[in-house]
């Protein structure tokens, strides 16, 4: 799905009376899985698997650390911070991750795209982030790390805001500690979660997609310069390109990712109770 996203987000506009390349999600799919076979569907997702692990890693304890930061001695023994605090410390999460996310998005996006051009430049993603760094340095493999900044860090801040408020509702609901909430209402708010994060994040990572997929300076005037060109070009809609196939893997992928959290957040507080 990511790789739909980022081909629909990036495909030209289409010369007067022409159709586009892809009228949207399905047709996208349809015509990825014709030409180059399911496994184009998953073109260049080794460079975010690689980095996924440590990037998460990163992402809660981030969080971890926002949450500690803004705890006083009025606020020591409270259990759940204020949605606000959950929303900053969610922020500097966001913040967090952008070292590992931005060269992994940069590199994933240009190998998803490459199918669409006819030649073949990058050979996986090393060689991907090798061209990169012999062209232009480490600046060229960061670039769009400022898009992916504007992306991260809100979403971030709503992602970690929402489910734990979710979670807390629905522990006072059914009167239970958090900890005892069976796995249906744990996948079922980080589901939900996923669908609220990307409804936040789909514009500046349209953004980014385009900027950082484009040759060396055709934006001149950087994320300004591609909001200004899909406005032209498409208007509001524009900016929203990708959120169907972000929102149809956002609800399983983040349900599994939370209750994956859960379940070790569990298991560790056996293991070490304090």
């Amino acid at each position: 799905m990511s790789d739909n996203k980022v081909r629909l987000q990036t495909q030209p506009k289409p010369e007067p009376g022409q159709q586009p390349n892809y009228a949207g999600l399905m047709d996208c799919a349809r015509k990825t899985v014709a030409k180059e076979g399911f496994k184009g569907l998953y073109k260049g997702m080794a460079a975010p698997i690689v980095g996924v692990t440590p990037m998460y890693a990163v992402c809660f304890l981030g969080f971890g650390i926002g949450k500690k930061l803004q705890q006083n001695m009025k606020t020591m023994h409270l259990v759940i911070l204020f949605t606000l605090q959950l929303f900053n410390a969610g922020c500097l999460a966001g913040v967090a991750t952008t070292v590992i996310m931005a060269p992994g998005e940069r590199i994933k996006c240009l190998l998803q795209i490459q199918a669409d051009s006819g030649t073949k430049k990058y050979a996986g993603p090393m060689d991907c982030a090798k061209q990169l760094y012999k062209t232009g340095g480490i600046r060229s493999v960061y670039k769009g790390t400022a898009a992916t900044l504007l992306r991260d860090v809100p979403a971030s801040g709503v992602y970690f805001a929402v489910y734990e408020t979710l979670l807390l509702k629905a522990a006072e609901y059914q009167n239970k500690a958090r900890k005892d909430l069976n796995p249906g209402i744990v996948l079922t708010c980080g589901g939900l979660t996923g669908i609220c994060n990307w409804v936040v994040a789909i514009v500046p990572d349209t953004l980014k997609s385009r900027y950082q997929t484009a040759p060396e300076g055709t934006y001149k005037n950087g994320l300004r310069g591609v909001f200004a060109e899909i406005m032209r070009e498409s208007g509001p809609k524009g900016l929203f390109k990708g959120l169907s196939p972000v929102l149809v893997r956002a609800f399983p992928a983040n349900a599994a990712c939370f209750f994956g959290y859960e379940m070790a957040m569990r298991v560790l507080n056996v293991v070490f109770p304090n």
